[in-house]
């Protein structure tokens, strides 16, 4: 897996959380980390995204967003 760095940034992330009483963003994490890992061993062509209420195949999630719900 090329992109399985991104697992060691959230583990580290979950700890800071942690050490510093932020349980919720901690348990997200928890989380965010297992769909993390299920992502990264599924076939790039299965993978989806949602990005607000489109849904995209893999790539490029599109323009920037601008305005208030930046």
């Amino acid at each position: 897996m090329k992109n399985d760095w991104i697992i060691d940034v959230l583990m580290d992330l979950k700890k800071f959380s942690a050490k510093n009483n932020f349980n919720y963003l901690a348990e997200h994490l928890d989380d965010t980390i297992m769909v993390a890992s299920t992502e990264l061993a599924s076939p790039a062509p299965v993978r989806r995204r949602v990005v607000g209420e489109r849904e995209q195949a893999g790539g490029h999630a599109g323009g920037a967003f601008t305005g208030e719900n930046a």
